[in-house]
């Protein structure tokens, strides 16, 4: 299954994308609202890998890499994913993003989200989408809120304020 956009394709993840999940998951810039956290091996991309391969047979949902149509490069990846980790009261699907730090203000984050909701929505009749995004994260809940996500509180996670967010199913 593939979803493209005007500039995009967003695709399975396959074990072939450990080298660029790497590229994008050791640039501490990358992890500066995920925990500051960024991975030193290729071992724990591929975990990483693993577990969204596993979302796919046990959800039929996961992460997408984001190809860019005209170079064919990996420069991230995008799309739902059923969480089950982040809200302790609840579990729920979440649309994320992560992206290469030279494609970042190009617009691509925008662009592969509003896809993956449209996914969500028309084709697998999802009723709400959710998403979360540190208070700091100028960026991220920029977006969120230019995809048409409603702020609907925030919660703590690991010590840190986390923004709220949800979107409904305008079909449902």
């Amino acid at each position: 299954m593939n979803i493209k956009t005007k500039r995009l394709i967003l695709r399975p993840i396959t074990e072939a994308d450990a080298k660029d999940f790497f590229e994008l998951d050791s640039n501490p810039n990358v992890h500066k609202y995920l925990g500051n956290n960024p991975v030193s091996s290729i071992e724990q991309s591929k975990a990483m890998i693993k577990g969204i391969l596993e979302q796919y047979k046990t959800n039929n949902i996961g992460r997408l890499a984001i190809i860019l149509k005209n170079t064919n490069e990996f420069i991230g990846w995008s799309g739902l994913k059923y969480e089950q980790n982040l809200r302790k009261e609840f579990n729920y699907y979440d649309v994320g993003y992560r992206l290469k730090e030279q494609y970042w203000g190009n617009g691509y984050a925008t662009e592969a989200a509003l896809a993956s909701l449209d996914y969500g929505f028309k084709d697998l009749k999802l009723k709400e989408i959710c998403a979360a995004a540190e208070l700091d994260h100028i960026v991220s809940n920029t977006i969120l809120k230019k995809i048409g996500m409603l702020h609907t509180g925030t919660f703590t996670y690991n010590d840190a304020l986390i923004n709220w967010y949800t979107i409904k199913n305008p079909e449902l």
